[in-house]
Formats: C-alpha cells, structure tokens, sequence
C-alpha cells in the first residue's frame, strides 16, 4: 500500500506542488489548508507522515504539532515543518513541539523528496522494531510463564526433601539437596525478573496514590525465610509519606533493595527503612497518568544496610543490566537492580545508592509526592 502524506498549507500553489511532486513518486498525498482542518482530517484518516507549514490563520502548525504529540493515537506520526521562517528560534521551536525535520521556503522539490523518504524509511524501521520488540517481550513472557509452574514444583519437592534430611546423618545427601534448593531459588528469581521486565514494557500504569507500609510488609513476608535465616533485625518506620506510584512495581522495588541488603549486608544484617520529603521540585514524568498536575515535590525513600560498602567505581556499575560487581555477590544474572531503574524511570522517579567503604550502602527510591489541594 502507498504511504500517505498530508500537506497543511493555506497557500495552494504550493499545496498543488507538494502535491504533482509526492504523487508522482507514488505516495497518496492529500491537503488541509489550515490547522483546524488538517486535525479533523487526521482524526478520520491517518497519515504516515504531514508535511506542516507554520504560519497559517487562526492555529499555527506549532500548535497542530502539540496537538498530534499530546494524543497517543497520532503522537508518532513524522511531522516535517515547511515554512519560510528561517531565524534559528523558530526552526529550535519546532523541534521543541515535536517536529523531525524543517525545510525552509522557498523549497527545493529534491530537497523535500529526500527528507521524505528518509523519515518515512526511519518510521518503517522503528515500527518493525517495535514489533520485534514486542514479539520478543512475548515470547519471554511465554517461557517464564511456561517455567515458572514447573519450577515451583521442583523448589516445593526440594525443601519437603531437605526438610526430612536435615534429622539424618547423611550429610552428602544433605548438601545435594540443599543445592537444589538453592539453585532453584534463584532460578525462580530470574524468571520472576523476566516476567516483571516482559510485563513492564508492555504496561501502560496510572499512578496512584500509595501506602507504603502494605507494600513493606509484603515484600519482608516474601523474604522472610531469608530473614529468619540470617537473624536479620529490619526496622520500619510507624508510617509513611504518601506518594504517587504503581504499587506491585514500588512492592518489587522494595523486594529488591530488602533483599540485596540481606545478601550483602553485615553479620547479622541490620536494615533501617526510611523516608524524606524533599524540598525539591521534580516534573511529572510522560508515562505517568494520574492527572494530578504538572509538578509536585518529591519522596525520597530508602534502604540503608550495615555492609562494607561499596567504591565510587562499583557503585556507577549497580544499575547497570547483566553487571556483577564480584563472583562472591553474583546470585542472581544482575537483571534486579537495572529494573529497578527502569521501574522508577517509568514511574517518574530516580533510583540511585550512596555509599562509602566501610559506613554500608543506603539505596535510595524517589517518587512524586502526592499534590495538596490548593
């Protein structure tokens, strides 16, 4: 089928031009000639690509490209500004709104067929990308799902095993077990990660407003055999700050940073959870849709732990996909932490650690905090 164009120019002599030009290449090329008609024909039929002029009556193009870009529908669609405005400010303006390129008027026609071409060949791939994307997501979500079950199974057998054991003397057979155990722990954590990254592209969240203290609790009865298993002392604050959020995401957040506290932690693993709201002003992040305003302050929560600490160089690489710090601490295909990332990036937060040799590690989450009415 032939990509479509649609030209949004008041002027018809150029509208004819674009036109005789973009047809005899074999596009489908269509016009509007202003602003408020080119939407209305966008919103019955849309094009793979607008070619958009700027100084038109009634709404300019940078207003028809803050409306395409606003709307999730035609947010993607290449727009291209044709316009004789040549001062740097106004071609920076139109990149600012979401344009992808500027031709400047009076046009050379072999100028405008090579940008076309070029950005309709960059959406053809970026489209196919996205495809192979989401069929990979897909089909890892497909395999961990399909795992998961079985492996269950496997974890539940081995622990009934190493249960009944650990009163013999057969201390071979014990530790066979045990590594098991073990190993199909953390095979469950890495299809437990798959499936959280799988289902974290795919998801489009609204945020809402979150208690912390439900999701604190769920995540330390998920890792309380660990606990038992290391004495370790957790303390959690009486109560929270509300923020804004996608609760079982901020619950994983929380297994994670619990949880790396526990393996790396000092002997016996001391934990303090905490919270601060900052000062500070942080704008409201595109994936977020809860309409609770443009800006709102910022929570800062954290994990601090009573381990040796960590480097400036080890700590640039912990949020970093598939990175180990060392073989004693490589439990797990280091998916965790970068997640987390991804997570508080989706979430329009910050995920970092602060961290000093010797003084243990305080990993730290941010998100918006919940806007006081006026």
């Amino acid at each position: 089928m032939a990509k479509s164009i649609l030209i949004v120019d008041d002027n018809l002599e150029n509208q004819r031009i674009l036109t005789r030009l973009l047809s005899s290449q074999g596009y489908r090329a269509w016009t509007a000639k202003s602003g408020v008609e080119a939407l209305a024909v966008i919103e019955q039929d849309l094009p793979d690509l607008i070619l958009l002029d700027i100084m038109m009556p009634g709404m300019d193009g940078y207003e028809v490209c803050r409306r395409l870009k606003a709307e999730k529908r035609t947010c993607d669609i290449p727009v291209l500004f044709v316009s004789a405005l040549e001062q740097a400010f106004d071609k920076v303006s139109a990149f600012q709104v979401g344009g992808v390129d500027y031709i400047a008027k009076p046009f050379e026609l072999e100028e405008v067929l090579a940008r076309v071409e070029t950005h309709l060949t960059l959406r053809s791939l970026q489209l196919s990308l996205e495809r192979q994307i989401a069929e990979l997501d897909s089909f890892a979500h497909t395999v961990a799902h399909d795992l998961k079950n079985p492996l269950h199974l496997i974890l539940g057998y081995s622990d009934l095993l190493a249960t009944q054991l650990a009163g013999t003397q057969n201390e071979v057979l014990q530790e066979c077990v045990a590594a098991i155990v073990n190993t199909s722990a953390k095979m469950a954590t890495v299809i437990n990660e798959l499936l959280l990254l799988a289902t974290m592209r795919a998801e489009d969240v609204k945020l809402e407003q979150l208690d912390m203290t439900p999701l604190v609790t769920m995540a330390t009865e998920r890792l309380a055999a660990m606990i038992t298993e290391l004495h370790a002392e957790i303390i959690v604050p009486k109560t929270w700050p509300l923020a804004m959020g996608y609760g079982p995401w901020i619950e994983e957040v929380w297994m994670n940073y619990i949880g790396n506290a526990l393996k790396y932690g000092g002997r016996p693993p001391r934990i303090d959870l905490g919270s601060m709201v900052s000062g500070s002003r942080l704008p409201f992040h595109h994936d977020a849709s809860a309409k609770i305003g443009n800006q709102q302050s910022s929570i800062r929560f954290w994990v601090h732990d009573n381990g040796q600490g960590l480097s400036q160089e080890e700590q640039a690489k912990l949020f970093i996909p598939y990175t180990r710090l060392h073989q004693w601490r490589a439990e797990g295909q280091g998916l965790g932490l970068s997640i987390v990332r991804r997570i508080l990036d989706r979430l329009g937060g910050q995920a970092g650690v602060e961290s000093a040799l010797g003084q243990g590690s305080r990993f730290f989450f941010t998100l918006p905090g919940v806007e006081k009415a006026a």
